[in-house]
């Protein structure tokens, strides 16, 4: 479950000083010693009640706590965004976790007296500690071992997950609001108090393991960013100590609320240094960072291309090769295809990469004959331009991130990937051209045999077909 050795090690990001792993260890030495300091001021404080200072100040309190909440949010958001994305279980969970902490932080906001009420209730006070237990049990979550089936499970019910959140955060504010027993008491629990004990023991444990298991990928990475995720763990867990031992506008009671601002703004400053658009990269499971799996690639390129640009104002150029963008992608993307990258007059296609798709051969070939159907609608209108050759290869290939000096992409490379763009060659204008890998894996598929040919680059001739339909036998 936990992470380990297993987890793949990888370079560091722009702006980092350094990113190996002793750096993070010494690093996580640092913020070890900055972690103890709250806890430290916070023990002093209870045993000096003198110097916990009472300051009751409404305004304040309102925004500090929404501007949190705000920031958790939009933090959440992007995560969650990325996480749609690349089809990611492990960041879906952080940015889950995120958006439930700023959702009931946000409620919390709303309990400031003078503001939807004339006095706050046990709905409006609770909130900030049931959210950050709620949020903790997502981050464990996010913390255990997601790779494989136990990651399509999470995305095959994100969507109800996500609802369900938003379920119980309407549900809550609304049963405050309403005065439904028991949040509709007018003398909430204190903070400070044993009441808040049975929610506060399960989420520091639960933070607890999850900034353990974070800093092992840190370490195993060389991230700033798992580190600083790791670190709000930490910052969040502390915060329910001091929710469940600081007094209401204490000195003390104010610090738990500049832990969560701290926690949530970590993460942040660190993200935002960090290059787009893999900018949550290191926090990508093992089978999103980089693994090998059956993928299916197409690559399309205008055939004579080069003779037509030459005897064409760019201006011209530009306009034909939108008009043929704006037709073709779409018929690709229909099928699931994910447009990896535009290389001039090309496009490169890959399916079974940020989704999981097992009949992703099919789905190609099917891309791949819409793809020329809607070329061909184009051309027809535009005789004297060039038309699209495409070639397509199903098989295995490394899916993940690549580049360095602080520039990365999301791509395919491997064999499967060569051969695709080699059969894209051969391909006449107008056709499809498919290797063995697609072919065997689409029974029924409609192919004209172009025997075995040589391929630029390879030592041994291929296979090659001409693809003619997709339909099922």
């Amino acid at each position: 479950m936990a992470f380990g050795t297993e987890e793949t090690p990888r370079g560091g990001e722009a702006g980092t000083e350094m990113t190996s792993p002793s750096w993070v260890k010494t690093r996580g030495f640092v913020l070890i010693v900055a972690f103890a300091v709250p806890l430290v001021g916070l023990g002093l404080l209870l045993a000096v009640p003198g110097a916990d200072v009472h300051w009751e100040h409404h305004p304040t309190h309102f925004w500090l706590v929404l501007g949190t909440a705000a920031l958790a949010a939009s933090l959440g958001w992007t995560i969650g965004a990325t996480a749609r994305r690349r089809n990611d279980a492990r960041l879906f969970l952080v940015s889950l976790a995120f958006l439930v902490a700023a959702s009931f932080l946000g409620l919390h906001a709303l309990a400031t007296p003078g503001v939807l009420l004339e006095r706050s209730n046990a709905g409006f006070v609770l909130a900030t500690p049931i959210g950050l237990l709620l949020a903790a049990l997502l981050a464990m979550w996010s913390a255990t071992q997601l790779d494989g089936e136990r990651a399509r499970t999470v995305l095959v019910w994100s969507r109800a997950l996500r609802w369900a959140v938003v379920g119980v955060v309407a549900a809550w504010a609304i049963l405050s609001m309403v005065g439904i027993r028991p949040l509709d008491d007018p003398s909430p629990p204190e903070t400070g108090s044993l009441g808040f004990l049975p929610v506060a023991i399960p989420g520091i444990v639960l933070y607890g393991l999850a900034a353990i298991r974070y800093l092992k990928l840190a370490r195993c990475r060389g991230s700033q960013l798992a580190l600083a995720v790791a670190s709000a763990w930490v910052l969040l867990g502390e915060a329910l100590v001091t929710v469940t031992l600081a007094q209401n506008w204490r000195a003390t009671w104010w610090e738990w609320h500049l832990l969560m601002l701290v926690a949530f703004g970590l993460v942040a400053w660190t993200s935002s240094r960090l290059p787009e658009p893999e900018r949550f990269g290191d926090l990508y499971l093992d089978e999103v960072a980089g693994a090998t799996r059956e993928i299916s690639v197409l690559f399309a390129d205008l055939g004579g291309f080069t003779t037509f640009a030459e005897s064409h104002a760019s201006d011209d150029v530009h306009a034909m090769l939108n008009a043929y963008f704006d037709v073709i992608v779409p018929a690709v993307v229909a099928e699931g295809g994910r447009i990896d990258r535009y290389i001039g007059d090309a496009v490169m296609v890959t399916f079974n990469v940020s989704s999981y798709q097992p009949d992703h051969a099919r789905r190609a070939a099917r891309g791949a004959l819409a793809l020329q159907h809607a070329a061909a609608s184009v051309a027809r209108a535009h005789p004297e331009w060039p038309r699209f050759r495409v070639g397509l290869n199903s098989g295995p290939a490394t899916v993940g991130m690549l580049g360095g000096g602080g520039e990365r992409d999301y791509t395919v490379v491997g064999d499967t990937v060569n051969l695709a763009a080699r059969f894209q060659v051969l391909a006449p204008p107008g056709g499809v051209v498919v290797g063995a890998g697609t072919l065997h894996a689409v029974p029924g598929l409609g192919a004209t045999p172009l025997g075995t040919v040589s391929v630029k680059g390879r030592r041994q001739p291929v296979a090659a077909w001409l693809l003619e339909s997709a339909d099922q036998s």
